[in-house]
């Protein structure tokens, strides 16, 4: 790896982390502040001596701060911000900034969830959406729009997150208010007429579609649960394409997969979702100013065996951190 300038340590900083699909964003900062912690990059040499063989803590006296700067869902891969130190205090900016996105939608079943993680709620004709259907249905949803965030979301109405409210049958006290977003770009990018995305297995019981029911009813609004059956044939998988977007904070790209679904027709679910930049850091680095993410395979080896440091007394995760960290003084 080529030499990188050595700021004065220990650092303050932003660096991105490109976080694969399956754990949660907490579990990645989790992982992550174990090597922080045991680092003379973040933490003062005096500190780290007398740390030597007592147990990392996630909070106490004299213990590093490090956050992220906006959660990814266990399905989602891609762009996870990391702060550490007085960098912690600055991630809000990154929830204000301007994201990109990569989705598949699956068409043919909804969920409760607008995602593969959830449970089937309806089946609808998927046949009939064409390429052309989609990337003309695309214009509504550009530029800024209103959406509303779906029920089973963690955004809190009179401090309970709304999935709570339909998981236990509670009615909402109102509506889900839409918010208004800005949708930058969205394009079809990959049409996969084959492909192995399946609908979930898993049905959404009687007893939750009456929760879910009830809670909207509390707020005057009627749920789309009624199933109109067309399965897939051993031929012919429901077809499944791939959009790319760049969108404001506040989107929710799932919304924008179910609502186009229904624009079509149809009903869609997301299968799989990347976030490809968050502001200035990005997967691939594409602008002036960018800054790649750290590959999540180098803390995981890391996190199994540091390994040795280097002439300059680095490990390899640490050299890689230097190369694309920004510091925040």
């Amino acid at each position: 790896m080529p030499k990188v300038t050595i700021p004065n340590l220990p650092v303050s900083a932003f660096f991105g982390v490109a976080k694969p699909t399956g754990p949660t964003s907490m579990a990645i900062i989790n992982d992550v502040k174990l090597l922080v912690t045991a680092s003379k990059l973040f933490m003062d040499a005096d500190k780290l001596e007398k740390s030597k063989g007592k147990k990392t803590k996630w909070r106490g006296k004299g213990d590093i701060k490090i956050g992220q700067g906006g959660t990814l869902d266990p399905l989602a891969d891609g762009v996870l911000v990391v702060g550490v130190g007085k960098a912690t205090k600055k991630l809000s900016q990154f929830l204000e900034c301007v994201k990109e996105y990569r989705t598949t939608c699956l068409l043919g079943c909804e969920t409760d969830t607008y995602d593969s993680e959830g449970k089937r709620v309806r089946l609808s004709p998927w046949r009939h959406v064409t390429r052309e259907k989609v990337e003309s249905a695309l214009a509504k949803f550009r530029g800024e729009i209103e959406q509303t965030p779906p029920i089973f979301s963690a955004l809190k109405m009179d401090g309970k997150p709304l999935y709570e409210y339909a998981r236990k049958g509670i009615p909402l006290p109102r509506p889900i208010e839409a918010r208004k977003v800005t949708i930058h770009s969205l394009e079809l990018i990959e049409w996969k007429d084959t492909h192995d995305f399946k609908w979930p297995a898993e049905t959404f019981s009687e007893e939750a579609k009456k929760a879910m029911e009830t809670a909207l009813q509390g707020a005057g609004e009627k749920p789309m649960l009624v199933d109109f059956p067309e399965e897939p044939t051993d031929d012919k998988a429901p077809t499944a394409f791939v959009l790319q977007m760049r969108v404001s904070s506040g989107t929710y790209v799932r919304s924008i997969v179910h609502d186009l679904a229904h624009e079509l027709g149809s009903a869609g679910h997301v299968v799989t979702l990347c976030r490809t930049r968050q502001g200035r850091f990005a997967l691939e680095a594409s602008e002036e100013g960018d800054r790649e993410c750290v590959p999540w395979e180098v803390f995981e080896k890391a996190g199994a065996d540091a390994g040795a440091v280097d002439e300059d007394g680095w490990h390899a995760w640490e050299r890689e951190v230097l190369a694309k960290l920004e510091v925040v003084e």
